[in-house]
């Protein structure tokens, strides 16, 4: 189904005077960005239009109440210079996701990837050429409504933006354990993708960063000692020459990263394992040097790479080189590049959108 969606260009782009080599992380965004408004139970009038500000009443409920989603997904080209996209449908399925649980509505999968497509279309020199960059893209959803009072909000605004990107991590990161803040508990947001899930996590990162680590290892709420995420990751450990990650018990994201991850481990012939796993179970593979690599998985990040983890006043030393994980991150983007044949059918073509 094709929908009816409008499109404002600018009079000329901002692209030309960016410099793809030097790019600030979050800072910089393309020209349009594609919105749509949910009134009277329908969602209603998507268009593309020219980046800028949005009139907001100082009681939209977002702001009190925090209904608030969002998904993060990446755009590459490739050799022709046809943009990329990767695994849309996963990013659709899961704001939905996210929208039942924070009381939001469905926004429809067939002009969430229509409306994606146009602006990816549009923003196409956007897009670096670089390897391990690429054009950010940023769905989001919140309740616009101006009412004080605790309900679901009756008026969304759902916008797509979008961002040049240079490769997240540039070294090896060092993982804070946290045990005394909690990122998420069973019957929470910990598998939606909610502003507020971010903002809790704040604070302990800033913290962990002061330690001398680049991000939180976050642990279960009720005995912190089992696994969930790294900061805005996945997390995977190579032990004894298989991979193990924790399984999805409500309270960890369905990372789209995370399951890609996991069918190419097992293409090459690796066993993976989703299941729970202790801090003391690393600390001890760690002594008994059967831990031999571990990564973070994440849209923003790719692969992470993770050379120790702080647990209170013990460091594990985890790798100084994580070999299977650059395999693996060097498969995806060039799944994501074209370069090499895409065998799970998770790319769409951006072409001819705008016609």
């Amino acid at each position: 189904m094709k929908h009816n969606i409008s499109i404002t260009t600018v009079t000329e782009s901002k692209v030309k005077g960016i410099d793809f080599n030097n790019i600030p992380l979050g800072t910089t965004f393309t020209d349009h960005m594609f919105i749509c408004d949910y009134n009277n139970g329908v969602w209603e009038n998507p268009r593309i239009e020219p980046m800028g500000m949005i009139p907001t009443h100082p009681a939209a409920m977002a702001l009190h109440y925090g209904q608030a989603i969002f998904e993060g997904m990446k755009a590459t080209v490739d050799a022709d210079g046809n943009p990329m996209l990767f695994r849309a449908d996963k990013n659709a399925a899961r704001l939905n996701t996210s929208a039942d649980r924070m009381g939001m509505p469905h926004f429809p999968t067939d002009l969430f990837v229509e409306g994606l497509t146009k602006l990816v279309d549009l923003e196409r020199n956007w897009i670096p050429p670089t390897d391990g960059s690429a054009l950010y893209l940023r769905p989001f959803m919140y309740a616009d409504e101006a009412f004080i009072g605790m309900r679901a909000a009756t008026h969304y605004k759902f916008i797509i933006m979008a961002s040049p990107a240079g490769p997240f991590f540039s070294k090896r990161i060092r993982l804070w354990a946290e045990k005394h803040y909690i990122r998420a508990v069973n019957g929470g947001t910990g598998e939606a993708k909610a502003a507020g899930n971010y903002a809790a996590a704040i604070r302990p990162t800033e913290l962990a960063k002061a330690k001398g680590f680049d991000q939180v290892l976050w642990l279960d709420a009720l005995e912190h000692k089992y696994i969930q995420e790294v900061g805005t990751m996945n997390i995977f450990f190579k032990i004894d020459g298989k991979f193990i990650t924790p399984n999805r018990d409500g309270s960890i994201l369905d990372g789209i990263t995370r399951m890609s991850v996991i069918d190419i481990l097992r293409d090459k012939g690796y066993q993976v394992t989703e299941r729970k796993i202790t801090i003391d179970e690393i600390q001890e593979a760690a002594k008994n040097k059967t831990l031999e690599e571990a990564f973070g998985t994440g849209t923003a990040v790719g692969i992470a790479y993770i050379q120790d983890i702080g647990v209170g006043d013990e460091v594990i030393h985890v790798s100084n080189e994580s070999p299977v994980g650059l395999d693996v991150n060097n498969t995806l983007n060039a799944i994501k590049t074209g370069k090499i044949e895409d065998k799970f059918g998770w790319m769409l073509k951006v072409e001819n959108q705008l016609a």
